[in-house]
């Protein structure tokens, strides 16, 4: 492969998944990147907003490398000597005045610059406000400003500051809706002019609890813990006089304070504060339920910390804050928070009194926190909650909303005539956001697999036993896994595919037909007397057909498995009706018959094809182009099923009510750049108006309309079909109407749906697994450009 891939299929070089308004057809190598330059602090300096940089660069370069290129400005205070990453093209003494005039010229005489964006603090550039304020009316480049404090009721001399710094700017961020309504409404900043973009947050494993506290000498401990730079504004004296009362009912609480003291706090006073606790705690008689971890923790460890958290504590004593890092990272890792009600917290957690206590309020603390140490059930529904509030500021949902920020800015530069005299003294470019490919990742799929088959559903992405398995789900495992076999010849595979095809045959019944459901102790349920099994049946015919297609490839053994399985389950599909089942049984029967040719398949293909055929011209009409009356779920796959019996017959009437059936079922879920199915809250009838309910989207159906859109590429190489393939994919990426990523990197696993407002947070089989066959269908075009 690619050191970096992109989505990119044949003929179109469809690398961008696509956001609305943009060119698709990008060139195969692009050297002549637009850049952009990021000003702020950054590692190795020690600061909040370093590591956020730090973060918000590599989040983007890992979700759009090949859009931008992202440079770094590093801000420094006196004399430094830091090693800094590759990234770092430049670095600003703030407290020297002449570098500000340098950085002007550096920025202006340099045409690869095409943006500016300046990560503001007050305390960054308080020792030269002045030279800072010159140095951006100079720019002569778009300018984005992020401020990460806005303060509420400001003085004539903040507010007139402000109000410049956000003139200048073409775009503003910050990062809550308070922060934003307080600029609107108190420095006077139109709307239109911010955006709010949250912290951005990292996603976690969510590793088990116990096992972590066993790694870190933590088990039988009860955990409470905060984090960051620390410094008096932190009120750990707070949580320190609670502890007492909270060890007489639980002792065996241990609070941890991670974090060394701020560079700045020592530079000012040394170690005064920290030396502060100590003594308290010694007085207290706490030593043996407080611990201080006193360094800059590498980020896993930091994540693995707060995972292992029972309850996290953030008693700051800085009632303005207007957004913490550290209080979004305890919530990215489903900590249970108790925290005082600074403007952040108030926004992410609601009005949830069971979170909040008052500033320095330590008896308030003790009775919450006992409470929640003594409701297990109360501790797991804050941390559904919380991870639930917090999943939309992951980095790569950051990353997305940044690009588009970052793409509008630019663009609308370039068409602004208004401004044309002042912005193109330099030479602007145009920016394509291009999603990077991920990596294929089996991870999460591995995970819920047991030696029985792959498990049903999951609760975030933890394997949720007691839901048992399904023929549906492991058929879908047997073709993403011979999918992956055939991609990568990866023999680890084999075991899996062995694992599902078992289950699949275990599942067939001495009469020939399929049951669907089986519980965790591997009985089959009662749901399979209430529920149609046809189109369970129908998929495990698929699978078995895609089997014993790869039989060039797979051992003998599995193929007469897979055939033999096929042989006894043939005769059920006779009385098949279902449009579905039907369907699938014609995309198994057809692989199969690639391999095996054989008459009586074609015969069987030709006669669920005419059923479906009679079905279409029943309910067909000028404007409704469909078999059925409704569309409902899998829809893609009944115009491809219709596909492979004129591939296998030759019958033109089947090629024509495919490609009518398709095209009509693509005008209805693409616009634009963006595909949005059939929502699963109401199902689509002939003569509404329109299917355009927001939410209830499924993976799979997002998939496989991917695989159909496959299939319709390669029976007749139409740019339009691969296009719409690179279209479909950026869904899971973020190219939906919430702009948030349903594949989760992090597992390997995809979020159970895209809702009107939020996103599924759990990772069951079928999701992830709809997602790893969209990548695999993709990757097969990848790997024949690199062959080629």
């Amino acid at each position: 492969m690619m050191e970096t891939e992109f989505i990119e299929l044949p003929e179109l070089n469809v690398r961008n998944a696509g956001f609305k308004g943009q060119d698709l057809v990008a060139p195969k190598i692009i050297d002549d990147l637009p850049e952009i330059l990021l000003i702020s602090s950054y590692p190795p300096r020690e600061c909040g907003i370093a590591t956020y940089s730090q973060d918000l660069v590599k989040a983007l370069n890992n979700k759009f490398h090949n859009s931008f290129s992202l440079k770094v400005c590093a801000l420094e205070s006196g004399l430094q000597n830091y090693t800094y990453p590759e990234e770092v093209k430049l670095t600003l003494d703030t407290t020297d005045t002449r570098q500000f005039k340098e950085l002007t010229y550096a920025i202006n005489d340099d045409d690869t610059i095409q943006l500016v964006v300046i990560q503001h603090e007050f305390g960054l550039f308080q020792n030269n406000e002045g030279a800072f304020m010159r140095f951006i009316h100079r720019i002569n480049k778009p300018i984005i400003i992020a401020f990460h404090t806005v303060l509420p009721s400001p003085d004539s001399v903040l507010l007139a500051k402000v109000k410049v710094m956000a003139t200048v700017a073409n775009s503003v961020i910050v990062m809550t809706n308070n922060a934003a309504s307080i600029l609107h409404n108190e420095y006077q900043i139109p709307f239109e002019k911010i955006s709010v973009i949250q912290h951005g947050t990292h996603l976690v494993p969510h590793h088990d609890k116990q096992l972590l506290k066993e790694k870190f000498n933590l088990s039988g401990r009860r955990i409470l813990s905060t984090f960051g730079l620390l410094g008096s504004g932190k009120g750990i004296e707070t949580t320190l006089e609670s502890l007492p009362a909270i060890i007489s009912e639980n002792p065996d609480v241990l609070f941890l304070v991670i974090g060394k003291t701020h560079p700045s706090v020592v530079k000012a006073e040394g170690e005064k504060y920290r030396k502060k606790l100590e003594s308290n705690v010694r007085t207290l008689k706490l030593e043996d339920h407080v611990k201080f971890i006193n360094c800059y923790l590498p980020l896993d460890t930091l994540l693995e910390y707060l995972q292992l958290t029972d309850i996290y504590l953030f008693t700051s004593l800085d009632k303005n804050q207007a957004v913490s890092g550290t209080f979004s990272y305890a919530m990215s890792c489903g900590c249970p928070i108790i925290s005082t009600p600074f403007p952040h917290a108030l926004e992410v957690l609601g009005g949830d009194d069971d979170m909040f206590i008052d500033f320095q309020d330590s008896f308030e603390l003790t009775k919450k926190v006992n409470r929640l140490l003594g409701d297990e059930e109360l501790r797991s529904t804050l941390r559904f909650n919380t991870l639930q509030r917090i999943v939309t500021s992951s980095w790569e949902n950051s990353a997305v909303a940044h690009a588009l920020l970052l793409q509008k800015t630019m663009w609308n530069k370039v068409e602004d005539n208004g401004f044309s005299e002042q912005y193109f003294q330099y030479k602007p470019k145009r920016m394509s956001l291009q999603f990077t490919m991920p990596e294929i990742n089996l991870d999460h799929l591995k995970k819920m697999t047991t030696d029985v088959g792959v498990i049903q559903f999951s609760k975030i992405n933890q394997p949720d036993i007691d839901s048992g398995y399904t023929l549906d789900d492991n058929a879908r495992s047997l073709i993403a896994m011979c999918w992956h076999f055939e991609q990568t010849g990866n023999p680890e595979d084999l075991k899996y595919i062995v694992v599902y095809l078992d289950f699949i045959d275990y599942c067939l019944q001495p009469e020939g037909y399929f049951l669907n459901y089986v519980d965790a102790h591997q009985k089959f349920t009662d749901q399979n007397n209430i529920i149609n099994l046809a189109d369970a049946s129908g998929r495990a015919l698929w699978a078995m057909g895609l089997l014993i297609s790869k039989s060039d490839l797979l051992p003998a053994a599995l193929v007469m498995q897979a055939e033999a399985i096929l042989k006894k389950a043939l005769p059920s599909t006779l009385k098949m009706h279902s449009t579905r089942a039907m369907a699938f049984s014609i995309k198994g029967l057809y692989l199969a018959n690639l391999k095996n040719k054989s008459i009586e398949t074609t015969q069987l293909i030709r006669m669920l094809a005419d059923r479906l055929v009679q079905m279409y011209r029943h309910e067909s009409e000028s404007d409704w182009k469909w078999f059925e009356s409704y569309m409902t779920y899998a829809n893609s796959i009944l115009p491809e099923a219709i596909l492979c019996a004129w591939m296998e017959t030759g019958d033109p009437v089947y090629q024509e009510i495919a490609k009518t059936s398709f095209d009509f079922l693509l005008s209805l879920t693409f616009s634009g750049n963006q595909i949005k199915v059939i929502s699963n809250k109401n199902w689509f009838h002939k003569g509404q108006e329109s299917c355009n309910t927001r939410g209830g989207e499924q993976p799979i159906d997002v998939a496989y309309c991917i695989l159909t859109l496959s299939r319709f590429y390669d029976a007749f190489e139409d740019p339009k079909y691969s296009r719409k393939m690179a279209e479909a994919f950026s869904w899971f990426l973020g190219n939906n109407h919430l702009n948030q990523i349903i594949y989760n990197p992090c597992t390997g696993g995809c979020f159970d749906g895209l809702e009107e407002t939020h996103v599924n947070l759990n990772q069951g089989a079928e999701s992830t697994i709809s997602y790893l066959m969209a990548r695999l269908t993709l990757g097969k075009y990848l790997e024949a450009e690199d062959e080629g």
